[in-house]
């Protein structure tokens, strides 16, 4: 099994893009900079930081001073832009790069900033969770509150109905005249503050002699929007300050997300609002590098060695990756493999390797299509495919083919709806569908668009995409093979498949929870899906069919959730149908509003769904079933 996590262990060959990032940091006459390192959720975003961070803390290394900070992990803090900041000005004091003469006069230094951070945290916790509520329910002005607002309000104590009193009487009227009063010159010198604060910060990291401080910010885009925001704005303070130089790892979807969602309540800016997420982006970010998918080589490369990595020693295996990170510097194409593995090997060694990558370079094409070159999504597989074959082993069955093994998680990762499709053949069948041996003659000795075209005008048209006329041509072929104990193994995934029961990426989880309010239009609804979800890799459509599928299962009385359903039918998103037909089979007929079943009545005649739901609905006792047939 292989743990989720980042590693500076290089398996990817990725540390030319950290190589990269460090020598740009270490020409000072780019400080400061912002740096977004970008990539989909999975793309090894962290592991190029940590080669990064593992690189500027080695204690050689005097002139840099590295701090790196998890986002995610402060996402339950008041206040994300003070512990940020709590953590940088924490470890300049204590670094142990700091000589002890120096360590006085920093913390001296530091004292005036820790003020800042500290009314900052106090100042945000007040609007937070007291002033704001409490003005928002007593001022329609429109007003925004001021720093010498959160002050006064501060020493009002801590509960909304008091302050509304407060505000209510002639001394708090008084005290509003004096906020916006105030409030104009606050807004004036705003501007000197954030420079006070910049030079101060400056002042300090020139006492600690460093020459970069390089401070990782990771996880960002597991964070809530709110959070996001806090985080970047942060950085903002920073801006400009010498010798600074941040990098961001994060998914720029969901960067912008919370950007939108800043701002989404503004109606000047919402009108122009994909120029405001780039003009906020590019203010804050200097330098956008994108991580690139893996190539089909690359994948090779990244399962062969993980698998190696699982089944020798750590010792064996750092000669490995010794021998690996010298191939790459001559050879940037060509998979590092199981011939390179025979040389630095031992005959036994060789062989423990050997047997289990045997079975899955041929695959790898099929692989790189399917998980998109995302190496989460390859060691998530891996782990699945090696617990499986465990139970393969534990169940003593037997004829058990290794290759078909992966070969059928293939169908089952890319195509759910396939794989069920070839499990209800199966199954009727004794395990040896002969649909497979039809389909198979058609894909024997031709080319992929030739049989995609054939396969079309055949009862199979559903099985024409050129992936999975590939996924049927690799070897090995699946005619005569008996797949029930496949089938077996895999019994616990068949209502969802493997991708159900997955993290869900944030970037779907982020759509899922921007359709979800119940007044949002079916003009809006249609827009943010083609603007949102059209892009989404398959994987990503499929994570979140299965979020909105397993949401409606549980929460049938939800209208909403069939309101999304109904707009992506209408629409004719591929796959809609299939996984509404899914869920509703799990819903009683009963559970069914009356206005839901009169929209669903819009379905009638279409060919995915239609026949369905007519026979779903066809008691005619049920107040959706009468809803659903009054409708001609």
């Amino acid at each position: 099994m292989w743990a989720d996590n980042e590693t500076s262990e290089d398996l990817l060959g990725f540390k030319v893009h950290a190589d990269l990032l460090i020598n740009i940091l270490n020409d000072e006459s780019v400080l400061p900079i912002t740096i977004g390192v970008f990539g989909d959720w999975g793309s090894g975003k962290s592991s190029v930081l940590q080669i990064v961070k593992d690189e500027f803390e080695k204690e050689d290394d005097k002139d840099s001073l590295c701090i790196y900070f998890n986002g995610w992990t402060f996402e339950g803090y008041d206040d994300a832009k003070a512990a940020l900041l709590n953590s940088i000005l924490k470890e300049l004091e204590d670094n142990k790069k700091i000589s002890a003469e120096l360590k006085d006069a920093v913390k001296e230094k530091a004292k005036k900033l820790w003020k800042s951070i500290d009314w900052m945290r106090g100042a945000g916790m007040v609007m937070k969770n007291v002033a704001l509520p409490a003005v928002s329910a007593y001022f329609t002005g429109g007003l925004s509150l001021v720093p010498f607002a959160y002050q006064k309000m501060a020493k009002w104590g801590d509960d909304p109905e008091k302050i509304i009193e407060k505000l209510q009487s002639d001394e708090g009227k008084e005290i509003f005249k004096a906020f916006v009063k105030e409030g104009k010159e606050v807004d004036k010198n705003s501007t000197n503050a954030v420079a006070e604060f910049r030079k101060d910060f400056s002042d300090l990291l020139a006492a600690t002699n460093f020459k970069r401080l390089v401070v990782i910010i990771d996880d960002l885009d597991r964070c809530s929007p709110e959070r996001i925001i806090e985080n970047l704005e942060a950085i903002k303070l920073f801006l400009n300050v010498p010798k600074t130089a941040f990098l961001i790892g994060a998914d720029p979807r969901i960067v912008k997300y919370a950007i939108e969602h800043k701002y989404k309540n503004n109606k000047e800016i919402e009108e122009d609002n994909s120029r405001i997420v780039i003009d906020y982006l590019e203010k804050l970010i200097q330098l956008p590098y994108s991580l690139p998918r893996l190539s089909e080589s690359e994948v090779e490369t990244y399962i062969s060695m993980l698998i190696c990595k699982k089944e020798i020693c750590d010792t064996k295996f750092k000669n490995v990756l010794d021998e690996f990170k010298k191939y790459r510097l001559t050879n940037k194409y060509s998979a590092f493999g199981l011939s390179n593995f025979e040389k630095i090997l031992e005959s036994e060694e060789f062989g423990k390797v050997k047997d289990n990558v045997i079975t899955i370079p041929s695959l790898v094409p099929l692989i790189t299509n399917s998980l998109y070159g995302n190496p989460r999504q390859i060691k998530r597989f891996l782990n699945t495919y090696t617990i499986r074959k465990r139970l393969a082993e534990v169940a003593s069955l037997q004829s058990f083919n290794d290759a078909v093994l992966a070969k059928m998680m293939i169908l089952e990762y890319s195509e759910p709806k396939l794989f069920k499709k070839l499990f209800e053949w199966q199954i009727v069948q004794d395990g040896v569908p002969k649909e497979i041996t039809d389909i198979e003659v058609l894909c024997k000795d031709k080319g992929v668009d030739d049989i995609s075209s054939e396969i079309k005008d055949t009862d199979f048209k559903e099985w024409s995409k050129p992936k999975i006329i590939k996924w049927f041509q690799i070897e090995p072929l699946l005619s005569g093979v008996d797949l029930r104990d496949y089938y077996w193994i895999a019994r616990d995934k068949l209502e969802n498949s493997i991708t159900a029961t997955s993290m869900i990426p944030p970037v779907v989880r982020a759509l899922f929870n921007e359709l979800l309010p119940d007044n949002m239009t079916a003009t809006v609804t249609k827009s943010l899906l083609t603007e949102k979800f059209q892009p989404f890799s398959d994987i990503e459509k499929d994570a979140f069919f299965n979020l909105l599928s397993s949401n409606l299962k549980r929460n049938s009385q939800q209208k909403r959730l069939y309101d999304i359903f109904n707009v992506m039918t209408e629409d004719k998103i591929e796959n809609t149908a299939y996984h509404y037909i899914e869920a509703l089979k799990i819903i009683s007929v009963s559970d069914i509003e009356p206005a839901v079943a009169t929209r669903l009545a819009d379905f009638k005649s279409e060919p995915e769904i239609g026949e369905f739901l007519n026979d779903y609905f066809k008691d005619g006792k049920s107040k959706a079933s009468k809803a659903f047939n009054l409708k001609k």
